[in-house]
């Protein structure tokens, strides 16, 4: 095994940390750095102009003018030792000693010093260009001569009497502070500069610090190459799904609510509303109450279809992120059980009448063999009559649909297991064939079931069950419209004072029942004729109740209108039915 050649990488908000650190230390520098060459600037402006005023004072004087004057008309120099005695000196030094200045230099028009610090450098040219002072302006400047740098004012000096713009300048004065000394004024000021700086450095050390913490609890600690990951994952899984997702957030708004959810509830994108608003079933907002438990799944109707509802605490580590209520759709699997019961009745049917039509053909090969023709004959002819399958159904013959004839077969030996006849009302009558046969079975079915467990629990002699089937056809070719009355011989429905609200819309409610043991939340009771109803309305139609009954029979009486769920089968010999 090789060496290591890496190292383990920072963590997002470490080198977030770092990198708010750095930024917060280049703008504290640069502000103190931009900061201090501004006072630097500042006391040297300030150093030009007390010069500048000193320079004026001296170069205004009626001695120092009139001797300057003097020596200016001479055709030499004095002396430096004579210079060095004279009047000029003792005013330029008196001056300098009183302010403080580097330098106070007096010269004559042509820029020989006639007054200087450094009695040496009497008689001699000055070191920096006096020609602007001699031409009659005042300038002021920052440069190096020959008692160091230093920041300073050069102003002309004028003859007795004349004066700018026109006078005859006959010297100039030039005044001249230390940098040195701006340079410990500077080092003097800097230090509220310093204390400022490390205030807002260590101001900035905290924010960022306190945004780190922050940045790791919003994030769960997560990296960003975790997050995307995460995110990536959340979509594919959420979207990809037929289990509907509600994702509630510990302060009560939905954060997630996908594709599936909004399909099952028939509702638009929910996202980011307060969920004890969301427009859902009630039931589900019992499954978040703070004081909930975890319970087991229910059900609910919502949307037209049948839904199992589970609800669980969702949290990392300690921390309550909220809950998820997860939503799978038992319509389907409804419509495929009561298909599945019905192709299981068939198969079984047809079983039986396969050994039924063996015994009916050696029945017909008997009657040959012995040249009882007219027998065969009348036999054949019964066997036809009551065609080839036998359901417990009576009246099926009035029934011409095979969807509806397969289905209420299946339907008919379920009730004869029993104890119930199932039978067609005289009235009914469908011309169209059924093209909704998944709404149909589930509004049909929901009322056969409910019809036979009242019939069941009816306290008449005699159980039976009605159904009657209408279809009227639709204008212009349209889909017709399936009525579908049931009835039964229980007992009808409870009222109040038996303890129950069953008004009008009360048997419609979710959790309404005839059935006189209580079943679990999940086990399916309680639904059908809520999931019955809104199915009906959704397509246009209603379920309603016809007769409430009455005790000892007659039961209820349920109508359900169906529209859009046949259509007319072409008449093959091209003319109407008649």
């Amino acid at each position: 095994m090789g060496p290591l050649t890496g190292r383990t990488p920072l963590r997002f908000s470490t080198q977030t940390l770092l990198l708010q650190l750095a930024v917060v230390a280049l703008v504290v520098l640069l502000s103190g750095a931009v900061h201090a060459w501004l006072t630097y600037d500042r006391l040297g402006r300030e150093a030009e102009n007390q010069a500048l005023t000193l320079a004026r004072t001296v170069a205004s004087d009626p001695g120092v003018r009139s001797e300057v004057q003097q020596i200016s008309a001479q055709a030499g120099t004095p002396p430096p030792a004579e210079l060095l005695t004279g009047p000029l000196m003792a005013a330029a030094e008196g001056a300098r000693a009183r302010t403080g200045a580097l330098f106070v230099v007096i010269t004559d028009e042509t820029g020989l010093r006639l007054a200087h610090p450094d009695a040496d450098r009497l008689g001699e040219r000055v070191s920096t260009d006096p020609s602007e002072a001699l031409s009659g302006k005042e300038v002021t400047t920052r440069n190096t001569g020959t008692l160091g740098p230093s920041a300073g004012a050069k102003v002309p000096v004028y003859a007795p009497g004349a004066g700018a713009p026109t006078g005859q300048v006959v010297g100039e004065v030039s005044v001249g502070y230390s940098t040195e000394s701006i340079g410990q004024s500077l080092g003097r000021d800097i230090a509220p500069i310093l204390l400022t700086a490390a205030g807002a450095l260590l101001a900035g050390v905290l924010a960022s610090f306190l945004l780190r913490h922050r940045l790791r609890r919003l994030t769960l600690g997560l990296e960003p190459e975790e997050i995307s990951t995460l995110v990536h994952d959340q979509v594919a899984v959420l979207q990809g799904v037929d289990d509907g997702v509600i994702g509630i957030s510990a302060d009560g708004r939905i954060s997630v609510f996908n594709a599936a959810a909004r399909r099952m509830l028939d509702q638009p994108d929910l996202a980011g509303t307060a969920w004890a608003d969301a427009p859902v079933p009630g039931a589900l907002h019992a499954l978040t109450r703070a004081d909930a438990a975890e319970a087991d799944a229910v059900e609910v109707v919502a949307g037209g279809r049948a839904l199992v509802a589970s609800a669980r605490k969702a949290l990392h580590g300690r921390e309550d992120l909220g809950w998820v209520v997860m939503l799978r759709d038992r319509t389907e699997l409804q419509h495929l059980t009561r298909q599945l019961d019905a192709v299981g009745t068939l198969s079984t049917a047809l079983r039986a009448q396969r050994h039924e039509f063996a015994n009916q053909l050696h029945t017909i090969a008997g009657f040959m063999s012995i040249g009882q023709h007219q027998q065969a004959r009348d036999y054949l002819a019964r066997l036809a009559a009551t065609g080839p399958l036998k359901f417990p159904v009576d009246q099926a013959e009035l029934l011409q649909d095979p969807y509806l004839q397969a289905f209420l077969g299946a339907k008919g030996v379920e009730a004869d297991e029993r104890g119930v006849s199932l039978r067609l009302g005289p009235e009914t009558l469908v011309r169209g064939q059924v093209v909704e046969p998944q709404d149909v079975t589930t509004v049909l079915g929901n009322l056969i079931d409910n019809a036979v467990n009242a019939a069941v629990a009816g306290s008449g002699p005699d159980r039976w069950v009605e159904v009657e089937v209408l279809d009227a056809p639709g204008a212009d070719g349209a889909a017709g419209t399936l009525h579908i009355i049931v009835g039964d011989s229980g007992d009808g429905l409870p009222t109040s004072d038996g303890g129950s609200d069953a008004g009008p819309d009360g048997v419609f409610a979710e959790g309404f029942t005839t059935a006189r043991t209580p079943a679990r939340a999940s086990a399916g009771q309680g639904l059908g004729l809520a999931l019955a109803r809104q199915l009906a309305r959704r397509r246009g139609g209603d379920v309603t109740v016809l007769d409430r009954g009455s005790p000892g029979g007659p039961g209820a009486v349920f109508l359900a209108t169906l529209p859009g769920t046949t259509a007319m089968t072409p008449n093959p010999q091209g003319g109407d039915d008649a």
